[in-house]
């Protein structure tokens, strides 16, 4: 692909040099008209950003850590598997101590140019070079607009994990959500304990917030920042909230009701993954070893000793086993994780037995499965040129593609589309020290705003063109009103024995009828928001159309919109809890409050999978949170371990 690229970005250079370049000027999307450009010259211009952009982009692939692939039975400190969120803050972390050798596995590949452009995000997820795409089990109760009735679950499988396919949104949850945690008996887990963590993991690039010392910090690995550009609409949303009588906030400060623009883990316009934050800038360490292409079978536990002492991966075909001195950090996510579990004989005893798996430890691993989901089918359409639509953004007569490439400037910089969000608690408008139920996340364009976007969340082809084919292409935006804290619980299941199956995923949604209830009321916040002058400013209008099945129920009444949701219901690809977190006593815990697996000796769990309730919001950044108190606390253990052993010593002698 990068190939490709290059040869097609040099032949328009050599155009750009016969012609010169100008810069691509405009302040917003309604005010943009067609370069008066030919074909050739828009090309020229294009190419030289290209090059400029391919140039800058290699030398930043080049901070890529190099793979290497160990010897079998080769030994290390600490084995930690999966690049991603978690996993690439805590090998970072661990190899800080020079005394120590830390191995990370991944399974999948480095990144490339095209991971860095925000706007790309939905087209990232189509690949199956770099996603698992998992799908949950058929259902008759949810996602019954998509295909065969499932619903798509992408997740990362490349260096960075899901921090490359994920919409960049960077939010810490609330503090009412870890002070819970922590009154579940986890201590040192409340939002006091936590908040030097989220402090230690950013760089703030939002100006007016940098001056904050208590709350942020300009200093961590991971730079967070508005993304540059907004439309209109965007402006439009965060005024309709005043209108609302809601405040504009920092929603990772000390507010959590009200509206912003988004917050993102973003540098320069484009995405900061974690492998870019915490591996990029530590390329030469010599204590720290990658293995890529690396698909992890099992975690290799002792049955007499209950001790996890090594790892056994597959790399290209050849099945290669490493031991761990010390300690195994399992960081695959919410899915990887208890599947992982699983096959090494750490689960429901009765499930492994009857996948023909020998049981080490008893567990509840993949129970408590939790995730954020939307409602989906909203479109508003807008009778003005104010959104981001495919078919102008790839237009060359205009200034896009080259003042990103160039600049790194314009919509191309916006995530997906998504531009800004509210938490809100449907249950007590207005109301700032409310604990929010509700997340609407506004994005300037919809699923009509690109021909391939509604593949993308798997919407079948029968409701695409009874419902929304005919105002394809239409410029609009959507809000997804986001169910904050579900009281449905999913599970997750090996398919059989085969590392290579992807296990059954049974989320659940929509089986507690206070997730009903709150949506529906979420969807009316979002309607409420389309009626406000600023809103109307761009003519907006829902796309009103009967959602297909549901015509024979009244319009806009609880049980129309019940249906509608169990219809389009748009995961978020939130997903948690499935290694909960909990004390000791409590049996429903696969890991206690040191993240340590319960009844084995040597192997921890970090990443979204030990949650044990989600957070409000989305959990990048609290996963990556994990991963900094996870390295804390393994340093923290390794101390003592050494002054046990030295007075051991001294006792001795």
């Amino acid at each position: 692909m990068n190939g490709f690229v290059f040869l097609l970005i040099c032949a328009l250079t050599l155009i750009g040099s016969l012609y010169g370049d100008q810069d691509g000027n405009y302040d917003n999307l309604d005010k943009i008209g067609i370069d008066n450009l030919s074909i050739l010259e828009s090309l020229g211009r294009l190419g030289r950003g290209g090059l400029k952009f391919l140039v800058e982009g290699t030398e930043s692939l080049n901070n890529e850590i190099k793979d290497i692939t160990p010897r079998n039975n080769q030994e290390y400190d600490f084995v930690v598997v999966g690049a991603g969120s978690a996993g690439s803050a805590v090998a970072a972390r661990l190899s800080e101590n020079k005394d120590v050798t830390v191995l990370l596995i991944e399974a999948g590949r480095p990144e490339s140019l095209l991971m860095d452009i925000p706007v790309l995000v939905n087209y990232l997820q189509f690949s199956n070079d770099i996603n698992w795409k998992y799908q949950t089990e058929p259902s008759n109760k949810y996602c019954l607009g998509m295909k065969n009735h499932q619903c798509n679950w992408p997740r990362g499988k490349v260096m960075g994990g899901s921090s490359v396919l994920n919409y960049m949104i960077a939010t810490r949850g609330n503090k009412r959500d870890y002070d819970t945690w922590a009154e579940m008996g986890n201590e040192g887990w409340s939002y006091a304990n936590l908040t030097k963590y989220f402090k230690r993991l950013e760089a703030i690039g939002i100006p007016e917030l940098q001056n904050d010392e208590e709350m942020h910090n300009t200093k961590g690995p991971v730079h967070i920042s508005y993304p540059p550009y907004h439309t209109p609409l965007a402006e439009g949303f965060l005024k309709a909230g005043r209108e609302m009588g809601y405040r504009n906030i920092d929603y990772n400060g000390r507010e959590s009701v009200g509206f912003s623009y988004i917050q993102s883990t973003m540098k320069n316009g484009t995405r900061m993954s974690t492998n870019r934050a915490y591996l990029y800038p530590i390329k030469g360490r010599k204590n720290l070893f990658v293995t890529k292409y690396s698909r992890v079978n099992k975690i290799l536990i002792d049955p007499k000793t209950k001790r996890a002492y090594g790892v056994k991966f597959t790399k290209f075909l050849r099945n290669i086993q490493v031991k761990a001195r010390k300690e195994i950090i399992l960081c695959a996510g919410a899915i990887g994780s208890p599947q992982i579990l699983m096959l090494s004989g750490v689960g429901p005893s009765k499930h492994l037995k009857e996948m023909g798996i020998k049981v080490i430890q008893d567990a509840p691993v993949g129970e408590n499965l939790m995730d954020h989901i939307a409602y989906g089918g909203l479109v508003f359409l807008a009778n003005q040129s104010v959104s981001i639509a495919t078919k102008e953004l790839i237009d060359i007569r205009k200034s896009y593609i080259r003042d990103f490439l160039t600049y790194r400037e314009g919509p191309l910089t916006v995530p997906g589309g998504c531009e800004a969000l509210a938490f809100i608690d449907v249950d007590k408008p207005n109301d700032a020290n409310a604990y929010p139920n509700v997340e609407l996340l506004f994005i300037g364009a919809s699923i009509v705003s690109d021909p391939f976007l509604h593949l993308n969340f798997g919407i079948s082809n029968k409701y695409w063109s009874k419902m929304y084919a005919r105002i394809s292409g239409r410029h609009s935006w959507t809000i997804f009103p986001m169910l904050m804290r579900p009281k449905s619980r999913g599970r997750i299941l090996l398919r059989n024995s085969s590392p290579r199956a992807k296990p059954k995923i049974f989320a659940n949604y929509l089986d507690h009828p206070e997730d009903i209830r709150i949506m529906i009321e979420g969807i009316r916040s979002a309607i409420e928001v389309s009626k406000t002058k600023a809103m109307q400013k761009f003519g907006s209008e829902l796309h009103d159309v009967p959602v297909l099945n549901c015509e024979h129920l009244r319009y806009d009444s609880d049980e129309y919109w019940e249906c509608a949701i169990r219809t389009f219901t748009v995961n978020i690809y939130h997903y948690s809890g499935t290694c909960k977190m909990a004390p000791k006593s409590d049996p429903t815990g696969v890991v206690d409050p040191r993240l340590r697996v319960k009844g084995i000796k040597g192997l921890r769990v970090a990443d979204a999978s030990i949650m044990p309730s989600i957070i409000t919001g989305h959990p990048n950044i609290p996963v990556i949170m994990i991963a900094e108190k996870l390295a804390a606390m393994v340093k923290a253990d390794m101390k003592k371990d050494e002054l046990s052993a030295f007075k051991y010593t001294v006792e001795r002698a």
